[in-house]
Formats: structure tokens, C-alpha cells, sequence
């Protein structure tokens, strides 16, 4: 069995038992609202650590001090199990919010009063806006979403982003969820995201710009008052070089970054330096590779650097598995208890996946980890739950307790999202100002490819249920009644040319054409990267055969979040113009209609 089903099994057990421990069972379909918190009167608001006036350093020391050992080791999981005699609920620590609340973690669930959340533009598209302000409103809008989300039972508090890798190599699966190659770029990202989404009182660009965030929260998302308080919690994710899945022989799980010192000064570390630094986040995240031939998360000189040199003050929590990878994949210890033992000891808080949960007794019996190593993790991990206010009590009577399922899929949000769609699309080639199109007099128009006629394909990775999903061709239906879609390949693979013929057709009938080429995620995605930057299989020779039978020049539109090299296109008289417009998300087809009939100017590349 893999560790991840080994993982699902155990959550699933894990359930079973803990949902019999409170008065009312949970269930996977039907959130309870406001009945599981902390310190909830009258008969478990009376102990020090819900003590509001008291410092949070002794609240926490506090409640340590009540656990028992085996309640101190159910806590090192991202599943922490609830304590019933301290009236404290079970705790899912894995919530996901890369650019809109996403499904990804357990921690989130859209069944329930909330069905959909905004989704904004995967992050390698809204970093090619190079705009500050707008990554600043971003974080702050899925800040106010996710704590609505929370107030009903449907989210956790702590999210599992920014993801603010370095995307060095251009095949990786995951480059598109990062702001991309350029440590400056990225670092400024971080802070930018970080301090929206965890609420820190000031405003992007000097003042929040009227129409993208609603009036009715700003005073919610005033944030850190000089006491420490967050929001949400946003966590820098991976530290660090991490820039692999699966290519070859080679996985994510037993890759050795051989880095460099200055490379790792002047390359990898910038963004989480800036995301700790200036962006205060309150989490880090540890990657599943080695830096120089020990894993990432026993890596305590990495780690503690963060700390001593760098000021970071919240939780350190390994990727999913990784805690497990250190014995099992790397085999860089002898026993499993050697590696619980080496994590804890080098500042891992939290694994994600139950190896500490499971081996971390073991290692006390054997004399590995003492009793202290437990509890210096768990005050970073209550220390972070303090701030966020788990333990004052009734969530609904606190200083985000308002939000709500109004407050999820705003007119403000949806705006948003289409703001940074529009300044993420990039132009890259425009022959003879082929662009924009008069749409008074486009009388027909193709959309061909098997990308545009599906809105999830636009969504990218760790994406939760958009608000108002609509495909390429719904959107340029709005603009031009005679609008026809063909897919031309069944599928992104486009392993067969039996739909060419019907695509040439079509594109022989219409007055323009726009080809949808590019990219998906059965191309790029978390555990698997590219081995070719062509377009996939007869994709290439889908768009020289539609541009051949073409009227006019066609329009080639990319999808995708890593490089592709589209030079025979670019050098094709045939292709007019092109644009990349990435994974766009549920507002990128209209952004992109709205470039293409000239009522948004996108940005422009120029070879250097």
C-alpha cells in the first residue's frame, strides 16, 4: 500500500474514532457550524489557557502543561486529535488557498451553506500582472473567504500557501503555482500575498481600491492590531529547492538538490526570506527533497536559520509524507525512530501524515526524543492557534465572526478575479496590429482546440469550485452570435488527427479563427513534470492545418503554466497574433474576449 492510501486509511480510522467523542457525531457531507471550539461555556472556558487577558506565551504553556504524553504525540499530525475532558475539538491543520480556496487539503469542504469560492488566477499568471497592489487585494479577498468559510464548518484557519518556489526548471509540473523564475519577482509575491491574507493592517498601494473589496469587511480585514492576531494563517511553501516531481528515473521523494551556497543565497532563499522577513507569515513548510544530501525537513541548520537569523515566528510543518520520506524513501537513517528524532530535533513542528503520530512513542522508549522536543513543537502550534483566536471562545462573537456566506463569491471578488485575469494575458505576437478585432464587423467565429469549449481545464492546479465558471467559447458567444466550437484533438494529448478534418471545415466557413493550444493538467501537474516543451502531441499540426485553411490569419491562444516553444508559429505569416493567457481561472475566457475585442490592452513581449 502507498504511503498516500496508507495516509487516506488512517484519516478515515482516525475519523471513526474521534467523530464518538462529542455530543454530536461529524460527518464528511454535513458541516457543524460553531458547535466545535475551544473554550466553550460553561464548562470549558474556565481554564488559563482561554483567558483572554493573559499572554499568549503562558496560554500556551498552559495548556501544554494539561496534556498527557499520548495527547501531546495525536497532536504532531495534521489530523490533531481532539482532547474531550479540556472541551477541545479535533483540529485539521491542511486547508489549501493558492489562489481561491481550494479542495486540495481535508480541511475544506464546499458541502455545506458554501457550494463555490472565487477563484482567481493560478499564481504564475497573476504574477506576469507585476502588480503589488493587485497581489495584495488577492490574498486579502481569499482571506475573507476562508474565514467565512470557517465560521460555517466548511475550512480550517491554517492554509498550506503561498507556494513560492523558485521555477528554475521549465518542465516542472508545479511551476505554474508559483510567481516563477525570478527570486525578486517571487520574494515580492510573498510579502505581498502574506500580508493580505493574513490580515495586516495597512492597504495595498496606500488605499483598497473601491470595487474590488466590499466596504462591508474592511474593518474585518484590519488584522494584526501590534497583539500578534491573524486572520488566517498563510504558510511559505517549499523550503527549499525544490523543483522536481517525477521526470525519469528521479521523484520528488529521494531527489538531492545539489545547490551551491551561492546559489542557495542568491537563488532559493530570497522568497522565504521576504515571506518571513516582511511578509510575517506564520508557517513554513519543508519540502519533501534533500539540500546537499540530508532531507529538507531534518535540515535544523536551514531551519533554525529561519528562526535565529530571519525572525520567523510560527509553525513548521513537512510536506505531506515528508516526515516519512526521511527513513523510507532517502533511507538516510537506520530506523524510523532515528528519523522522528531528527525532524523534531531540527525544528519540524507538525507532519503532514501520521509518521510522528505513529513512530514518535517508539522514539521516547528508545530514548530518541524526549518529553521537551514534544512540547517545544506543540507551543509553536498553539502559539499560532491563539493568535488566530481558536481559543477565545464562541468564533461568532469574535473580530471575524460577521463573515459569512455573503461574504464568498462577491460581485467585488468576481471583479477581482477578472482584473487579474486581464493584466496576467500577455501578447506575443501581433502582426501588422492583426489585434484587436472590430467585433462590429466580425460577422462568424471558430473556436477551435480542445481546451476552449472546458472551463476546468483553465482553472490549473489546487483549485477549489469556482463561482461562475464559463469556458472560452461561452464567453466569445456573448460578443459574436455566430460563434461555432470543433475540438479538433479529443483531448490535450492530441494523440490522434481523426477531428482535423472537421476543424478545417470549420475554420473554412468562418470569418475568424481562434485556436486554443497549450497546456493542461494531464500535461503538468504536482507528481508528474513534462519531458518535451513542444506543444503536445499533434498540436502543432493541428494549428498549421487549421491556419492553412483559414480565410485570414488565425489567432493562437496558449494555456498552460510552463514555457512552450512555439517558434514554428511564431515564424507561421499564416498565425497573426499570439497570446499566453495560462490557467486564467473562471474569469480568464471573458478577460481574453475583452483583450481580443480591444476593450483591454494586454501586456506586451519584446525579446530582449
Amino acid at each position: 500500500m502507498s504511503s498516500q492510501w496508507r495516509y487516506l486509511f488512517f484519516l478515515f480510522l482516525e475519523f471513526l474514532k474521534f467523530s464518538t467523542s462529542f455530543s454530536k457525531p461529524i460527518t464528511l457531507t454535513t458541516p457543524n457550524p460553531h458547535l466545535r471550539f475551544p473554550c466553550k461555556p460553561p464548562h470549558h472556558s474556565s481554564y488559563p489557557f482561554c483567558d483572554v487577558s493573559l499572554p499568549i506565551t503562558a496560554r500556551a504553556q498552559s495548556l501544554i502543561s494539561l496534556l498527557t504524553l499520548p495527547e501531546k504525540i495525536q497532536q504532531l499530525t495534521n489530523n490533531a486529535s481532539g482532547i474531550p475532558r479540556l472541551g477541545i475539538p479535533a483540529y485539521e491543520w491542511w486547508s489549501e488557498s493558492l489562489h481561491g480556496v481550494a479542495t486540495n487539503g481535508p480541511g475544506v469542504s464546499f458541502d455545506g451553506k458554501i457550494g463555490s469560492a472565487t477563484s482567481f488566477p493560478q499564481v504564475l499568471v497573476t504574477a506576469a500582472t507585476f502588480n503589488r497592489s493587485l497581489w495584495f487585494l488577492i490574498g486579502s479577498a481569499i482571506a475573507v473567504e476562508a474565514r467565512a468559510m470557517y465560521n460555517v464548518g466548511q475550512a480550517g484557519l491554517t492554509f498550506w500557501a503561498p507556494n513560492i518556489n523558485i521555477f528554475r526548471d521549465p518542465r516542472w509540473g508545479r511551476g505554474q503555482e508559483t510567481p516563477g523564475e525570478d527570486p525578486m519577482v517571487a520574494s515580492a509575491y510573498a510579502v505581498e500575498f502574506v500580508r493580505g491574507f493574513q490580515g495586516e493592517n495597512r492597504k495595498a498601494g496606500g488605499e483598497i481600491r473601491d470595487g474590488f473589496v466590499d466596504k462591508r469587511v474592511l474593518k474585518a480585514m484590519k488584522g494584526d492590531d501590534g497583539s500578534g492576531g491573524l486572520m488566517v494563517s498563510a504558510c511559505c511553501k517549499h523550503f527549499t529547492a525544490y523543483d522536481l516531481e517525477k521526470w525519469h528515473t528521479f521523484s520528488r521523494y529521494s531527489f538531492n538538490a545539489v545547490v551551491s551556497e551561492q546559489d542557495l543565497e542568491d537563488t532559493y532563499q530570497p522568497p522565504f526570506r521576504s515571506c518571513i522577513q516582511e511578509g510575517k507569515a506564520s508557517c513554513l513548510m519543508c519540502s519533501y527533497n534533500a539540500i546537499n544530501g540530508v532531507p529538507a525537513c531534518a535540515r535544523g541548520d536551514l531551519l533554525q536559520k529561519a528562526r535565529t537569523e530571519w525572525g520567523f515566528n510560527g509553525y513548521i510543518t513537512s510536506d505531506c509524507d515528508a516526515v516519512a520520506t526521511v527513513y523510507e524513501y532517502q533511507n538516510y537513517t537506520k530506523t524510523p525512530e532515528d528519523g522522528v528524532a531528527l525532524v523534531l530535533k531540527a525544528g519540524t513542528d507538525i507532519n503532514c501524515g501520521t509518521y510522528l503520530l505513529r513512530k514518535t512513542q517508539s522514539a521516547i522508549e528508545k530514548g530518541k526524543v524526549q518529553e521537551e522536543d514534544i512540547d517545544r513543537a506543540l507551543l509553536n502550534l498553539f502559539l499560532v492557534q491563539l493568535r488566530l483566536g481558536l481559543f477565545d471562545g464562541d468564533p461568532r462573537k469574535g473580530k471575524f465572526g460577521k463573515l459569512g456566506p455573503d461574504d464568498v463569491c462577491t460581485s467585488e471578488h468576481k471583479t477581482l478575479a477578472l482584473e487579474a485575469a486581464r493584466q496576467g494575458i500577455v501578447l506575443l505576437k501581433n502582426d501588422k496590429k492583426f489585434l484587436p478585432l472590430d467585433k462590429n464587423v466580425v460577422t462568424s467565429l471558430a473556436v477551435i482546440g480542445p481546451m476552449a469549449n472546458n472551463a476546468s481545464l483553465l482553472n490549473g492546479g489546487y483549485t477549489g469550485v469556482p463561482c461562475y465558471p464559463k469556458s472560452i467559447y461561452e464567453r466569445f458567444q456573448v460578443h459574436i452570435k455566430k460563434t461555432s466550437f470543433v475540438d479538433g484533438c479529443f483531448n490535450v494529448s492530441c494523440d490522434s488527427d481523426d477531428g482535423f478534418d472537421e476543424a478545417v471545415a470549420t475554420a473554412k466557413e468562418a470569418d475568424f479563427v481562434i485556436i486554443v493550444a497549450g497546456l493542461d493538467l494531464s500535461q503538468e501537474t504536482e507528481d508528474q513534470d513534462r519531458v518535451s516543451l513542444l506543444l503536445p502531441g499533434k498540436q502543432m499540426a493541428l494549428v498549421s492545418s487549421v491556419a492553412a485553411a483559414s480565410k485570414k490569419p488565425v489567432i493562437l491562444v496558449l494555456t498552460g503554466g510552463g514555457p512552450l516553444d512555439v517558434s514554428f508559429a511564431e515564424e507561421d505569416p499564416r498565425v497573426a497574433s499570439i497570446l499566453w493567457i495560462g490557467y486564467p481561472s473562471e474569469a480568464g475566457g471573458k478577460a481574453l474576449a475583452e483583450v481580443i475585442f480591444g476593450d483591454y490592452n494586454p501586456g506586451w513581449y519584446q525579446k530582449q
